[in-house]
């Protein structure tokens, strides 16, 4: 008798792995494994929701248009060249969607976001993982992988669970040295934790096969009503816009990402309290031998002597009320990911780290 089988590659996902949220045995805890904006959302875009609550018997905007407007007005772009999706991961599985499939090949790199072959694989192509030399994107090692099967290069910048950059003159070479028909995607969650910084959407007005994705689900502290979106040229917006279900984003997530664009204010707060105390943890966990690089996001790498000292401390956390991210299944078993929450949060992950260290576990 025949059986009911999923296309081939489905089988071979790995399931996706969320920040833990709860510790057996410990009633309250701080949620520090999921990059979230410990602030919450602009009051803004929270006014916006309870406003859109009299609305929700009515379909939302196919087009997008005012978010759109709105995003591009704050950005200098063209909203004709914009898509939303449900978070930036919908606006990654267009691209592999409408541009890869059976015998196409998709790179991402060494430590770059989980999402990422799984995403190929749901399209039925081949994911190719490349090294990254010291925590760090490596342009030559991408290039040294693109064959003639390549057509799409997956890159998270800033990087995801890294913290890392790519300069913008490796970003230019590796533009350079793509082929016209392989996509390059920069991946920019964590673009509004970098002064200055526009995540790339200059490079994909310089070269007509980049595109940029960007996520209210960070510094806007919007994860719960998953809204993203990508900057690319037209034609490519064209075709996304054929794969994207006309309905993918609710009424109420389309008001409260709106809102929270305008809110300057809240977005500078956020911006300059996470800079303010990213550096204060970094600096405190290095007083107490625990190493990481600069970080270029809202949460810190901590890399540890090996495997079995960052799995202790982190055990060791949780009975003090602090879950932190493993990131072995990322290939850096000897770090933990920690989320740069409050002043009252920092403190206490510092507190407990020096703890551990000094042998109080």
């Amino acid at each position: 008798m025949n059986q009911i089988t999923p296309k081939p590659g489905i089988m071979d996902i790995a399931l996706y792995q969320g920040g833990q949220s709860h510790v057996e045995g410990v009633a309250e805890v701080i949620k520090l494994s999921s990059n979230e904006n410990p602030f919450g959302p602009s009051p803004k875009a929270i006014e916006a929701v309870r406003d859109s609550a009299a609305s929700l018997h009515r379909y939302p905007s196919t087009d997008h248009a005012s978010l759109r407007n709105a995003i591009a007005e704050k950005h200098g772009l063209n909203p004709d060249r914009i898509i939303c999706g449900v978070g930036s991961d919908e606006v990654l599985q267009f691209v592999a969607q409408a541009y890869a499939g059976p015998g196409d090949e998709v790179i991402y790199t060494e430590h770059g976001f989980s999402m990422y072959p799984i995403i190929a694989r749901m399209a039925g192509a081949t994911p190719v993982m490349v090294s990254e030399r010291d925590r760090r994107v490596d342009v030559d090692n991408i290039l040294a992988a693109v064959t003639g099967r390549t057509r799409i290069v997956f890159v998270t910048n800033p990087g995801n669970p890294t913290s890392t950059m790519v300069s913008d003159a490796e970003l230019v070479r590796l533009a350079q040295g793509l082929p016209n028909d392989c996509l390059m995607v920069l991946d920019g969650a964590y673009a509004e934790f970098v002064d200055g910084f526009d995540g790339g959407a200059w490079l994909v007005d310089k070269f007509s096969n980049v595109i940029m994705t960007r996520t209210f689900s960070k510094v806007y502290g919007l994860g719960g009503m998953r809204v993203g979106w990508g900057y690319a040229a037209k034609v490519i917006i064209d075709v996304l816009n054929r794969v994207r279900q006309p309905f993918n984003l609710s009424l109420t997530a389309l008001a409260a990402a709106e809102a929270a664009v305008g809110d300057e204010e809240y977005l500078r707060f956020c911006q300059s309290e996470n800079a303010r105390l990213r550096i204060w943890l970094s600096e405190e966990m290095a007083k107490v031998g625990v190493a990481s690089d600069a970080s270029c996001t809202n949460f810190v790498l901590a890399r540890f002597a090996d495997r079995n000292e960052a799995e202790a401390c982190d055990d060791f956390l949780k009975t003090q009320g602090l879950i932190v991210r493993r990131v072995a299944g990322y290939n850096l078993p000897n770090a933990l990911r920690i989320t740069v929450g409050d002043e009252n949060a920092c403190h206490r992950v510092v507190a407990a780290i020096t703890a551990f260290k000094g042998g109080a576990a």
